[in-house]
């Protein structure tokens, strides 16, 4: 899940008057959510519900059905083409992937800006253990998401000066889990709307699966089933498309190869913060591994993936921070890809023991997890 964050600004345009009327409807009853939510918390908490009621539903404002953009004149035809495109992704991911069938993925929304929230995750200065922020609907959850950049910015600069490892960085999409149907869920956006075929796919087919299974404060769990499922279902759409397989191994090997360099990393971070050693020692030890990460990834972006650069700017700011919320949608995929094989590569029985799976204390969620493992 890639939660919400402040406020997006005004959106432009004037509605007909019935849909005006029905607006403020939402927004009343999305305004009473935001007070339920926030029931009894500090003044801090309550302004960071209200902006994330008040950007979402920015956000939703903005939305139109599908068949309605693709059918407008003035839309562009790339844009009209991708819209049909998506559409089909959508109706293969009910028929193919038992995903849910509800208005998600159904409509459009330009934001007129380059990320649909902006994520703020902090470490301590020697330890990979992510902070964590808790909310009484989604549980705890190592990262905090902000609709406007300034002010994920300023977050940021306010744990830096705490002495936190910092990152700050775009989300193209997030999900409200399916419980913002009422209010058209979740819409297709500008921000992915034109990447590649299949990574597009995989982008739906992921934020879908958080609709089937949520663990409260498991976030590793969380978006390690949506992984296993963006995957799974990604190969499938791709067979179903007849698309090079040549594309998909590309795909897969460069984030295998970056996942390794990840595991890596942190198993030598967290080796030497666990040591006796003193903190300047654990400080200049620290540095000395992120630049062998560094180089390595220079190293493979050119040696192995043919000069993709798509993880430089991760590799720039990479700090205890980047690497703890790395390892949340990696760690626990093989026993999910490992879960779907037991299940007969049969996507509702699937889906239905990670619901199974989610509902347990996490204890014995991870332990159940781990035994298939092996």
């Amino acid at each position: 899940m890639r939660p919400p964050g402040c406020p997006a600004g005004e959106a432009g345009g004037r509605q007909p008057e019935g849909r005006r009327r029905s607006w403020r409807g939402r927004v009343f009853a999305a305004a009473l959510l935001g007070l339920a939510i926030a029931g009894g918390a500090g003044c801090s908490t309550i302004g960071y519900y209200a902006q994330s009621v008040g950007g979402h539903l920015d956000m939703v404002r903005r939305a139109r059905p599908v068949a309605e953009v693709i059918a407008d004149p003035a839309t562009p035809v790339p844009l009209r083409d991708r819209l049909m495109l998506a559409r089909e992704m959508r109706d293969f991911a009910v028929r193919e992937l038992q995903l849910p069938e509800n208005r998600s993925y159904r409509s459009y929304a330009d934001l007129q800006r380059n990320a649909a929230v902006w994520n703020v995750v902090a470490a301590p200065e020697l330890s990979l253990e992510l902070k964590r922020w808790c909310f009484m609907i989604v549980g705890c959850i190592g990262y905090r998401g902000y609709f406007d950049k300034d002010a994920a910015e300023r977050e940021g600069s306010q744990l830096k000066a705490e002495g936190l490892d910092v990152n700050v960085y775009g989300v193209a999409a997030y999900s409200t889990l399916g419980r913002t149907d009422w209010l058209g869920g979740d819409p297709l956006l500008n921000t992915f709307i034109q990447w590649p075929e299949l990574e597009l796919a995989r982008l739906i087919f992921h934020e879908l699966a958080h609709q089937v299974a949520y663990a409260a404060g498991d976030t590793t769990f969380n978006e390690s089933f949506a992984t296993a499922v963006e995957r799974l279902g990604g190969e499938r759409w791709r067979r179903e498309r007849g698309l090079p397989a040549s594309d998909d191994v590309a795909i897969e090997r460069r984030r295998r190869e970056f996942k390794s360099l990840g595991e890596r990393t942190r198993a030598e971070l967290d080796a030497l913060y666990r040591s006796s050693v003193s903190d300047d020692d654990k400080r200049a030890g620290k540095a000395r591994i992120l630049a062998a990460m560094r180089a390595e990834l220079q190293r493979l972006k050119t040696e192995s993936w043919n000069g993709y650069a798509g993880y430089d700017a991760w590799g720039q700011r990479a700090n205890n921070a980047t690497l703890g919320v790395q390892a949340a949608y990696d760690e626990l995929v093989p026993a999910f890809e490992k879960l779907f094989e037991q299940q007969g590569r049969d996507f509702a029985r699937f889906h239905a023991e990670a619901k199974r799976l989610a509902a347990l204390p996490m204890a014995e969620r991870r332990a159940t997890l781990a035994a298939i493992s092996r």
